[in-house]
């Protein structure tokens, strides 16, 4: 992705499907304030991701293609989805969810994920080989 390196994995461990292999983390004020905005659908495809924590709901104002949303409980665990959240909308805010997973159109229905199913996020160590000793 142009703005967001991997930062890890995303994977649907009840039914043993990958959703992310490049998953980016928006964990900050300003990355969770720009979210996908100003990426081309090229730029978002499969294998993409982008983890915004904390998260209630999402929109896709100003984006230029459409999403699937899932939104995450405290254990990771899918409790609302909408697929194909189309350019320029509002999705519901889900006060109980802590995160939302914002994936490539079409990935919920080829990964068959439903509501209920647990999400695992692996998180790459951080490179600190260029830190001052």
């Amino acid at each position: 992705m142009a703005f967001f390196p991997a930062d890890g994995q995303a994977f649907n461990r009840t039914r043993q499907a990958d959703l992310a292999t490049a998953l980016a983390v928006a964990n900050t004020h300003w990355t969770r304030l720009r979210g996908l905005l100003g990426l081309a659908a090229d730029d978002f495809g499969n294998g993409a991701g982008l983890w915004i924590v904390p998260c209630h709901g999402v929109h896709t104002l100003g984006m230029g293609f459409p999403i699937d949303v899932l939104y995450l409980d405290r254990a990771l665990k899918i409790i609302d989805m909408k697929s194909a959240v189309l350019p320029w909308r509002f999705t519901p805010v889900l006060r109980q969810a802590t995160s939302v997973l914002e994936l490539p159109c079409g990935t919920i229905g080829q990964t068959k994920t439903a509501i209920g199913d647990t999400i695992e996020i692996t998180l790459l160590p951080k490179d600190h080989s260029q830190l001052p000793e």
